[in-house]
């Protein structure tokens, strides 16, 4: 046999075999890059907005609330302070007098509504003196002075029975001196609480 006849069922073998073997597959397509939709992305940017604009404004609200009562605590506690203040303001007295002055009566008609709001509390009222004259003298003074307070508040409208009288004649002065600035500010009612404090409101309208 020669070599070209030899050659022939090489080449035909070569051919079925190329023809067997699958063709190499080509690579996928790469996909199509979504089209944006900015509608979409500005309605969600819009959603966020409004979120954390309702988040701020319960921040708000919250905020508000706790000052409003702060603010009412607060209030409640200055209003306390007056009406105790309003009720122990003392009252002067001209020397050697227990006549209640214009001045003094303005401080007594402003006792009178808290009292009437406040029926649970009592008061005691301390007649001083300045340190001229005899002790004996200045007790009895001091007595006529939360004597003649007592009078005003009960005449009007106070009961008597919440209000106690004492003197102190000279004794407790508040202001140390031998002048009359010091003798003016001793001359003098003062107030004190002695039941019903805890509560005490302020005056009606």
């Amino acid at each position: 046999m020669n070599r070209t006849l030899r050659t022939v069922p090489l080449l035909v073998l070569s051919a079925a075999v190329l023809t067997a073997c699958p063709k190499k597959k080509a690579p996928p397509a790469p996909a199509p890059t979504p089209a944006v939709n900015q509608d979409s992305i500005d309605a969600a940017a819009r959603a966020r907005d409004s979120l954390a604009a309702l988040e701020r404004a319960r921040q708000d609200s919250i905020a508000r609330a706790a000052q409003m009562r702060a603010d009412s605590v607060a209030n409640a506690q200055r209003a306390l302070t007056d009406a105790r203040n309003a009720i122990t303001a003392p009252i002067n007295f001209a020397y050697d007098q227990s006549e209640i002055t214009d001045e003094a009566r303005a401080t007594l008609d402003a006792k009178l509504p808290l009292l009437a709001a406040n029926p649970g509390v009592r008061i005691r009222v301390a007649g001083h003196t300045d340190n001229r004259g005899s002790d004996e003298y200045n007790l009895a003074l001091g007595q006529r002075r939360a004597a003649a307070a007592k009078r005003y508040l009960t005449q009007h409208g106070v009961d008597a029975g919440r209000i106690d009288i004492i003197s102190y004649g000279e004794e407790r002065p508040v202001a140390e001196g031998e002048d009359e600035s010091a003798w003016s500010q001793n001359r003098r009612d003062e107030f004190e609480i002695v039941a019903g404090g805890d509560a005490i409101v302020p005056a009606r309208q």
